[in-house]
C-alpha cells in the first residue's frame, strides 16, 4: 500500500467476547433479572483486552481500520475513537479526499459492546448502558453523511447489528464471497430497532423485500445473496487482503475526480432527507462554478 503520511494509533480498551445467539439471549435476560454473582462471572471470566484504531493516510486516501482479532464491539471509549478519527480525516480533507474504513480479523463489527453493559449491575444500569452506546452511536452516522469525501466500507468479515450499521453509512459497501455476514441479530435477541437505524435502512436497502429478509428473519446473509439483495455492492473477492485493494482501486479512481466535497456531502445528504431528519442535520447548497 506504500508509505504513508502519517498514522495515529489510539488504544482503547473494550470488552471482546465471541457470542453465540443464546449467549446474547442470556445477556438481555440479565437485563431483567440482573444479579451482582452474574455480573462477577462476567468480569472474572471476560477479562477486558485492548484493541485499537488506527487512522492512515496515503495520499487522497484516509484509511480507518479497527484493528485486532476480536470482535470490534462498540464501547463508548470506542465509539468516541471512531468520532475523533472522522473529525480528523474532515479537518484534513481537501479536493479529491475518499476514506474507506475496514477492520483486522474474522469480524468487521459485531454490533455494541453487551458485555460492557451487563457489568453494570442492575436492569437499569444495563438497560442505561445499551442506551448510552446507541445514543453515542448516532454521531458516528452523522459523521459519516456529512462527511466531505466519498466513503468505502470493506467488509473483511461478519458485520452484525450495530456493525452493519456503520458500514451501511458508507457511499459504497463491499464484502468477501468466501468469509462473512451480514446480520441484524434485533429479532433474536429481543431488543427495538433504534429509530435511526431503521431509517438507515430504509434509505439505504431499496426494497421492502430486502428489508423484510434483513430486519425481520434474523438471517445471516452472505455475500452473492446481499448483492442480489441490493445491500452491498459486490462481494467478488476471495480475502479481506482483496477487499481492501478493489477498495482503493475504487478510492483513487473517485479520488481523482478532484470532486468539491462540500457539494459532494451536500448531494449525498439531499438523498437522505428522512434520515438526516431523524439525525438532525441539514444539507447546505453550493454552487462551486467548475474552473
Amino acid at each position: 500500500m506504500g508509505l504513508y503520511k502519517y498514522r495515529i494509533y489510539i488504544p482503547i480498551k473494550i470488552r471482546s467476547l465471541r457470542y453465540t445467539i443464546q449467549h446474547q439471549q442470556n445477556i438481555i435476560h440479565t437485563f431483567q433479572f440482573q444479579s451482582s454473582l452474574s455480573s462477577l462471572f462476567t468480569i472474572l471470566f471476560f477479562p477486558p483486552i485492548i484493541t485499537m484504531c488506527t487512522l492512515e493516510k496515503r495520499g487522497d486516501l484516509f484509511l480507518l481500520t479497527l484493528t485486532g482479532d476480536g470482535e470490534h464491539r462498540f464501547h463508548p471509549d470506542t465509539i468516541a475513537t471512531i468520532l475523533s478519527l472522522l473529525a480528523q480525516a474532515k479537518s484534513q480533507s481537501k479536493r479529491g479526499s475518499v476514506l474507506i474504513t475496514t477492520a483486522h480479523g474474522k469480524f468487521f463489527s459485531n454490533g455494541f459492546d453487551l458485555a460492557w453493559a451487563q457489568t453494570a449491575g442492575s436492569k437499569t444500569g444495563a438497560a442505561n448502558r445499551l442506551h448510552q452506546m446507541v445514543e453515542s452511536f448516532k454521531p458516528v452516522v452523522s459523521a459519516l453523511l456529512d462527511l466531505p469525501m466519498p466513503t468505502i466500507a470493506a467488509l473483511n468479515g461478519h458485520a452484525a447489528a450495530a456493525g452493519l450499521i456503520l458500514a451501511l453509512s458508507h457511499d459504497y459497501v463491499f464484502m468477501r464471497k468466501d468469509r462473512g455476514v451480514l446480520y441484524m441479530s434485533e429479532v433474536d435477541i429481543g431488543l427495538s430497532m433504534p429509530e435511526y437505524f431503521s431509517a438507515l435502512v430504509r434509505a439505504k436497502v431499496g426494497t421492502s423485500a430486502a428489508r423484510r429478509e434483513l430486519l425481520l428473519s434474523g438471517k445471516k446473509i452472505r455475500g452473492e445473496e446481499a448483492v442480489g439483495l441490493g445491500i452491498v455492492d459486490t462481494a467478488a473477492y476471495d480475502s479481506a487482503e482483496g477487499v481492501v485493494e478493489a477498495s482503493v482501486r475504487l478510492g483513487e479512481k473517485l479520488a481523482a475526480k478532484k470532486w468539491s466535497g462540500e457539494v459532494y456531502a451536500s448531494i449525498r445528504k439531499s438523498l437522505y432527507p428522512e434520515l438526516c431528519g431523524i439525525l438532525g442535520i441539514e444539507a447546505r447548497v453550493f454552487a462551486i462554478p467548475k474552473l
